[in-house]
């Protein structure tokens, strides 16, 4: 599935189960929220923290839930997702393209 053809079933789920899109605040809300349950799940798998009692290893549920939060507002907001991280790819390798190859933090 391409980023184009994931807006759009996004919304066409939107159109058909969920009534309309929750305003862009709420969106933004929500999203916060999904980055919330990933950080969690992330600081219990990778870092310091254990799983407690009924938590779950779903990573990957919890990077969907903000992907279609994120989907909700690019479509909400007549955002292009494909274009703007072509974008955004194109201007970190024209920042960039010298700065990790040559930061020794990395070798």
């Amino acid at each position: 599935m391409t980023i184009k053809e994931a807006q759009e079933t996004v919304d066409q789920w939107i159109k058909t189960y969920g009534v309309r899109y929750f305003s862009e605040l709420t969106n933004m809300a929500v999203l916060t929220e999904e980055v919330g349950e990933l950080a969690r799940v992330i600081a219990r798998k990778y870092g310091d923290q254990s799983f407690k009692e009924g938590e779950t290893d779903n990573l990957g549920e919890e990077m969907a839930d903000v992907l279609w939060v994120l989907l909700c507002l690019a479509n909400q907001t007549g955002v292009d997702l494909t274009k703007e991280l072509l974008k955004s790819i194109e201007k970190k390798t024209l920042r960039d393209k010298e700065r990790h190859i040559n930061n020794d933090k990395l070798k």
